[in-house]
């Protein structure tokens, strides 16, 4: 308090303190904003958005779609063209829009990496690929796998669903079908749609994605 500054060198301790801990502002009540604090807020701006650059080239150079055209260079290249600010405008329109394109489903994990859940696009991802395999040998083990990665308790990528769809998962698994998942797919689908994607609509990355100007070369994938 202000009594305890007054006096003493144990006041003049608690008031260096709370400088420092105010990055040596002594400020109540939130006085006009400073421009060091301005040049913090860019700094931070400006570490978000390399962070988020270095895994977007992460999940572009890793998307299931690349490692079939190795043949033809040129074409897989093209691929990792940051969008125009019109086709990204598109993906605010529907989630499926945004999922459907390769930038924006790479742009979009990058961010659940950010917050932390990517397990959700992962599994999502690993069931749109189960639904596709033609051999039934082929479909248990990657049901087995699908299992043991997400779905199981204190799974590696654990993905948050009730008791009973994990067991019901859990014998289907032993005959498995190609509709093994859909229950887990449709209610992490919606668990994404709901959350995370009105908030990657807000990020700032995606907004950078929308205005006329680049945020820069590197953002572009080149």
């Amino acid at each position: 308090g202000r009594g305890a500054a007054r006096g003493g060198p144990g006041g003049m301790q608690s008031a260096l303190f709370l400088a420092v801990r105010h990055g040596g502002r002594m400020e109540r009540g939130g006085r006009r904003r400073s421009e060091p604090e301005e040049a913090d807020k860019g700094r931070m701006k400006r570490t978000i958005i390399k962070d988020w650059k270095t895994r977007l080239s992460y999940f572009l150079q890793n998307s299931s779609n690349s490692n079939k055209r190795k043949s033809k260079k040129a074409g897989k290249q093209r691929n990792y063209f940051r969008p125009s600010p019109e086709e990204a405008q598109l993906w605010s329109e529907a989630f499926d829009e945004l999922l459907a394109n390769k930038y924006g489903l790479a742009a979009f994990r990058a961010f659940l990496k950010s917050e932390f859940c990517e397990e959700n696009i992962e599994f999502w991802l690993a069931c749109e690929d189960f639904k596709k395999t033609k051999s039934p040998q082929k479909l248990t083990s990657k049901a087995k796998k699908i299992y043991n990665d997400f779905i199981e308790k204190e799974a590696p990528k654990e993905i948050n669903i009730d008791f009973q769809t994990k067991n019901m998962i859990a014998q289907s698994i032993q005959d498995a079908t190609h509709t093994c998942f859909s229950a887990a797919q449709k209610r992490v689908y919606s668990l994404m749609e709901n959350n995370s994607y009105p908030r990657f609509l807000e990020s700032e990355f995606y907004q950078e994605l929308c205005k006329k100007t680049p945020i820069s070369r590197a953002a572009q994938g080149t």
